[in-house]
């Protein structure tokens, strides 16, 4: 039943070096890793999410409706008279400059979300190993068992054989009383 090789040896080479970096990189890596950016990541971070919230999309409504409003009633007086070629220069500005900093955090976003993702596959890759590991550990000990009940009962077979009384010639099995 036990080969009698070490448990070890049945995982394959790669899977030993495998799973020997990965409890490595386990003590090594940091949650504030990803929290530690440069200032222009920072920036480019806080104009995507001002930019993507609905406080700025609210605000910058009223000021559209607001600015051709104020131009098509000549309340104050026509600054940008329609088409609104000042309102759509302001607007593609916007738009120009804006773009570059949403893209920046975008890929840095990016780059966090592989980064979490090459994580989660190391740590399934770990809880796969220890899980095999763990099986034949469990294996082995069967084995173990199996052959030690094994021994027990040929030990039990041999007492009993040597404490039966010998019968004798014409004797019956089933003796009445």
């Amino acid at each position: 039943m036990h080969t009698g090789a070490p448990l070890v040896h049945r995982l394959r080479d790669e899977e030993i070096k495998l799973l020997q970096s990965l409890r490595h990189n386990r003590s090594q890596r940091s949650p504030r890793a990803l929290e530690e950016r440069p200032t222009g990541a920072k920036v480019a971070d806080w104009v995507a999410e001002l930019m993507g919230s609905w406080g700025f999309i609210i605000t910058q409504s009223l000021i559209l409706v607001a600015w051709i409003a104020l131009n098509l009633t000549a309340y104050i007086r026509h600054w940008d008279p329609y088409p609104f070629i000042l309102l759509n220069l302001a607007l593609s500005f916007q738009a120009a400059y804006a773009a570059p900093f949403i893209m920046m955090s975008q890929n840095r976003q990016a780059a966090i979300d592989r980064a979490a993702a090459q994580g989660d596959y190391q740590v399934n890759a770990k809880a796969e190993l220890e899980i095999e590991l763990l099986h034949q550990k469990i294996d082995l000990l069967r084995e173990t068992e199996i052959s030690e009940l094994i021994s027990i009962i040929k030990i039990i077979e041999a007492r009993m054989l040597r404490q039966a009384p010998d019968p004798g010639p014409g004797a019956t099995s089933a003796s009445a009383g």
